[in-house]
């Protein structure tokens, strides 16, 4: 079928088709929104975009797309075993039309040229190969994919000549989540894959092209420096440009290009950061240079008011490679009186090379007292005399030259859930981000070697990605691996307990997350220590009798800190605003847990303070009982209890 797009004689008439397209997509997204689930809106939402490599090259190109690319399909079966069909070819025409936009001065599509206009360069895509394979026996509602596309465009010159035969291959790998319904056969995530596999290809092209016809950038660098040319009258032909040198591609690799966007979003939505009021600043980066990026981090600064509430200032990003789009999101909760003033929060980016390095991006904002909030702050009552609370939410600094590369961390933390019968944990997303930064800036441990999980991002196949693919490429026999989880857990009647991810129902261990299947995965990884930490409620799972949860008896090189023993809920006060363990956690890492003041707080140090400090303050202060578990207990002399853990910057002044 002859798409309208082919008609199109000129780029203006191809903007007004592009806009007609991109209203019509925005229509039927609308209309589809009682239906669709909330992750196909998300999947189609946070799809990747072709970024700006440059002003266009001076150069008229037509461009024309082979029916083994404009017709491509991909058959695949779905989770129910019916057959299904991927529309390739509309999605990768798309792409590269809209590449080629961005990349010449003037295109022709589907041999629609003027007469009288000769184009300085002819281009012809075809698709050589493509695949779809799924692994069908990937874990749980997420499975894995591969999406090939191999492609190969043909340059030619104004006389036929042929300047470029170049091969174009993309291997995009992604899990595919199924739809969250009761027959659960469709994968929501296909369309958003073959998008982001498209953009990929046409970055690719955009750069083979710019590598061609203008390695240098020169014609681009002048064509943007001369003035806007008079509009010529209705009936005149477009100009006709002087066809570039016919340059040998150079070869692909250099330097990494980032380019990001900043974004604020603040709970109740009015953009003005008021008292009480969650807050996020979301990054969004894109690399649109011919080399990878290494080590990319992300900082904000500014305004001591704002930024201070964020657990850490700076997050990794890792790699990003030529043409990936990457995010990271900075949480925080203002506290409960904030003055009204003019806010600054300035975002900066970093990478190991420097090079490429993109300019700091600042955003004014509006503070004002409380009332932002979707549960507005009020103050709780006093605690009762005897021990006083201090403040744990400003992180402490560094200490200086504390460097463990061996250790890795992966903090969860849920405060609330899909299924509305599991109750929130107020605190729990926030203090997982804490917990993260203390080990970062108390522990030594590198910011990429942090994995932060919170809320719906906390899903199990997250959980499972972190443990199954993340953790063992990355550690080795002298690592130390943490595992912080603050949520919920429950207890089936035969005792066997389950962590809640945030898809977890409160009836069905099918969407639960056995305690076993988390120590299988940690004893599988050859490492030192390993610590797991829970902070939370436990609660019973079903109608059926109480049941004691079972923690296990640990491992050779397992430890388990729990914050509380039985069928209990962890205090989460108003007052400290934090679940009471972690509370005593975190003032555990800052010194207070350092009993012979050599500056260094071991696991052994730290589970006694624990087990010292909940109980008291439960029930002196809130009249509760709350009593920590240590799996197994430790002894003085054993390894794992003189693991040291975090270093303080003076020795504590005691408690």
């Amino acid at each position: 079928m002859e798409r309208a797009m082919n008609r199109l004689t000129c780029v203006e008439s191809i903007n007004r088709g592009f806009r007609a397209r991109l209203a019509s997509v925005l229509l039927a997204l609308l209309l589809a929104l009682s239906s669709v689930s909330c992750e196909k809106i998300q999947s189609i939402i946070g799809r990747s975009t072709i970024p700006n490599l440059g002003p266009p090259i001076p150069v008229t190109a037509q461009i024309a797309f082979d029916p083994s690319l404009s017709k491509a399909t991909l058959q695949y079966t779905n989770a129910c075993n019916a057959p299904q069909q991927l529309r390739v070819g509309d999605e990768l025409e798309s792409a590269l039309l809209q590449a080629s936009h961005q990349t010449f001065k003037t295109i022709y599509v589907g041999g629609k040229v003027p007469a009288g206009v000769k184009p300085d360069v002819d281009i012809l895509i075809a698709l050589q190969q493509s695949g779809l394979q799924i692994q069908t026996d990937g874990i749980y509602d997420r499975l894995p994919a591969d999406l090939t596309l191999g492609a190969v465009a043909l340059f030619k010159d104004s006389s036929g000549k042929v300047l470029l035969e170049q091969p174009i291959n993309i291997t995009r790998r992604e899990k595919l989540v199924l739809e969250p319904t009761q027959h659960r056969c469709e994968y929501v995530t296909t369309d958003a894959m073959l998008h982001d596999a498209a953009v990929s290809m046409s970055i690719q092209f955009i750069r083979h092209a710019r590598a061609l016809l203008d390695p240098d950038n020169q014609l681009a660098a002048e064509a943007a420096e001369q003035p806007a040319p008079q509009a010529a009258p209705a009936a005149a032909a477009p100009p006709v440009v002087a066809a570039a040198p016919a340059v040998a591609a150079v070869p692909l690799g250099g330097a990494p290009v980032l380019a990001f966007k900043a974004t604020v979003l603040d709970e109740n939505g009015n953009l003005v950061l008021e008292g009480g009021e969650r807050v996020k600043v979301r990054v969004d980066l894109v690399n649109t240079g011919r080399g990878a990026a290494r080590d990319v981090s992300v900082t904000l600064a500014g305004t001591p008011a704002v930024i201070s509430q964020f657990p850490a200032a700076t997050l990794p990003v890792g790699a990003v490679q030529p043409g990936e789009s990457r995010s990271v999101e900075f949480s925080a909760t203002l506290p409960p009186a904030v003055q009204a003033q003019q806010a600054h929060v300035q975002v900066s980016v970093a990478e190991a090379s420097g090079a490429g390095i993109p300019a700091t991006q600042t955003l004014v904002l509006a503070m004002r007292q409380g009332g932002g909030g979707s549960a507005p702050f009020k103050p709780a009552a006093r605690p009762a005399p005897g021990l006083q609370f201090a403040d744990v939410d400003r992180v402490p600094s560094a200490a200086a030259g504390l460097t463990r590369p061996q250790t890795h961390l992966l903090a969860i933390g849920i405060s609330s859930y899909r299924d509305q019968q599991i109750p929130p944990r107020k605190y729990a997303a926030r203090d997982a981000e804490l917990v993260a930064a203390y080990f970062q800036a108390l522990g030594g441990v590198p910011a990429s070697n942090v994995r932060l999980l919170q809320d719906r991002k906390a899903l199990r196949p997250d959980i499972e990605e972190a443990l199954l693919d993340w953790l063992p490429t990355r550690v080795a026999a002298d690592s130390v691996v943490i595992l912080y989880f603050s949520g919920q857990a429950l207890v089936a009647p035969t005792g066997e307990t389950y962590l809640v991810p945030y898809e977890g129902s409160a009836t069905s261990a099918s969407r639960l997350y056995p305690l076993k299947d988390l120590e299988d995965a940690l004893s599988k990884l050859t490492v030192r220590h390993s610590l797991l930490i829970f902070d939370g409620a436990v609660s019973r799972l079903g109608k059926g009798k109480s049941t004691e949860p079972q923690w296990g008896a640990g491992g050779r090189n397992l430890v388990k800190l729990i914050g509380t023993s039985g069928l209990r809920a962890g205090l989460e006060p108003d007052q400290i605003r934090h679940g009471l363990f972690t509370y005593y956690l975190l003032s555990g890492m800052k010194g207070e847990a350092d009993s012979n003041q050599d500056r260094e707080v071991t696991l052994g140090e730290l589970a006694a303070f624990l087990t010292q400090m909940v109980p008291a303050a439960a029930r002196s202060q809130f009249s509760q009982d709350q009593r920590p578990l240590v799996v197994p207990p430790l002894s003085p002399a054993s390894k794992a209890a003189t693991l040291a853990l975090t270093r303080t910057a003076a020795a504590s002044a005691g408690r």
